[in-house]
């Protein structure tokens, strides 16, 4: 291979012609010419976001749809009760264009469960299906660990030899006509690679692509698309500096919160949780009526009273609070409604990660006339307004 690049030192039209005949691209002096130890294939590692996420699983969502149908896997879809740990597609996985990488990593937590059960057109034993599917996620699952032993390369190993042993069900079902498939070949060297170099969310392209769309795609969007260059750069030093005024306050806040954990009524809220919720609401206007019939809160105008009341007049007892709040108008008849309230808590590193959420919509008729029931997910919410500082407990 070597001697074929030094032609480029003589005759270019014999360099290239050779080059074309051995199938290679015809570059003067490439950087590896000196470097005789050097293995190419080596330098290039692995990566979970092109390889699995938008590979791999890309090619297995699409066997498993010509294998069951489009309708069958958007139906158990839709069918998928909600968790704060699972992205709900409410209209079904099949209608989806342009899939994100981590739209396919959520995918991956119920893919399984979608046709765990399912018949296989032809009566053909569904078990090699659900066996291929299984050995193949637990290979994706197994790739993205962060520390791994010689166990867990075993079981890696493991994984990508059941898949091989049972990936002939689609061929044999007709849905795929080889695995001549890059992405497959380059499995087999995770093992060694993650040997060689450590576990894969070292040289991920998730990380630089993720700095691609803050640092460059939402700068662009914000600019006139005009002089780009200079207006990115302003926008990325002023957002730099909000950050650092951002995480100034929130050091404030937190010697704060320190010292008020040293008093009674801050004991109480020792495992705190703290509330995240979207910034646009999901009804903007909701009339009280449609407050009581259709979300049944049935003492909400009440309890808003109370609450106005006991803001105005933070001194006041209970029967008083009561009182005051009987004769409280209330200079509107509609409120904002938020149909998902995420709870977040600090985890052993100190950072705020979503622990548990609320789902909730109304009744309501779908394209087709028919009702969807009212769904309601109840949360104790004790609420202490504190300093200025407003704890949420779960």
């Amino acid at each position: 291979m070597i001697g074929i690049y030094h032609l480029a030192d003589g005759d270019m039209r014999q360099f290239h012609r050779t080059c074309r005949e051995a199938g290679v691209k015809p570059v003067i002096n490439p950087f590896w010419a000196s470097l005789p130890l050097g293995d190419i294939f080596v330098s290039i590692t692995l990566d979970i976001l092109h390889q699995m996420l938008q590979g791999m699983v890309k090619h297995l969502i699409q066997w498993l749809i010509g294998i069951f149908g489009p309708s069958v896997i958007n139906v158990r879809c839709k069918s998928i009760l909600p968790n704060h740990k699972i992205l709900i597609f409410s209209k079904g996985i099949t209608i989806l264009s342009c899939v994100t990488g981590k739209e396919h990593k959520k995918i991956c937590g119920f893919l399984l469960g979608l046709i765990i059960d399912l018949p296989v057109p032809g009566g053909m034993d569904s078990s090699r299906v659900v066996k291929a599917v299984h050995v193949l996620l637990d290979f994706l699952f197994l790739a993205q660990f962060q520390s791994h032993t010689s166990d867990t390369l075993s079981w890696l190993e493991d994984s990508l030899v059941a898949f091989h042993n049972n990936k002939a069900v689609f061929v044999d079902l007709g849905i795929w006509e080889d695995f001549n498939i890059l992405k497959l070949h380059g499995l087999l060297h995770y093992a060694l690679l993650i040997r060689l170099f450590g576990t894969t969310d070292n040289y991920n392209t998730k990380q630089s692509e993720r700095l691609h769309i803050d640092l460059v795609k939402n700068a662009y969007h914000a600019t006139n698309h005009k002089d780009e260059y200079s207006q990115i750069t302003v926008w990325l030093e002023r957002r730099k500096k909000i950050q650092q005024h951002s995480a100034s306050i929130d050091w404030r806040q937190n010697n704060l919160q320190n010292i008020w954990t040293r008093t009674p009524i801050r004991a109480l809220c020792i495992h705190t949780q703290s509330i995240k919720m979207a910034y646009k609401p999901s009804s903007k206007a909701v009339p009280f009526p449609d407050i009581f019939w259709k979300y049944g809160a049935l003492l909400f105008q009440d309890r808003l009273g109370d609450f106005i009341t006991a803001i105005n007049n933070p001194g006041l007892g209970t029967h008083a609070l009561y009182t005051h709040s009987a004769n409280t108008l209330l200079p509107f008849c509609t409120v904002r409604v938020y149909h998902n309230i995420k709870f977040r808590a600090a985890n052993d590193a100190q950072e705020l990660e979503i622990v548990d959420a609320v789902h909730v919509w109304p009744e309501q008729k779908d394209k087709r006339g028919w009702i969807i029931l009212l769904r309601l997910q109840r949360a104790l919410i004790v609420q202490l307004v504190l300093r200025g500082e407003l704890v949420v407990s779960t």
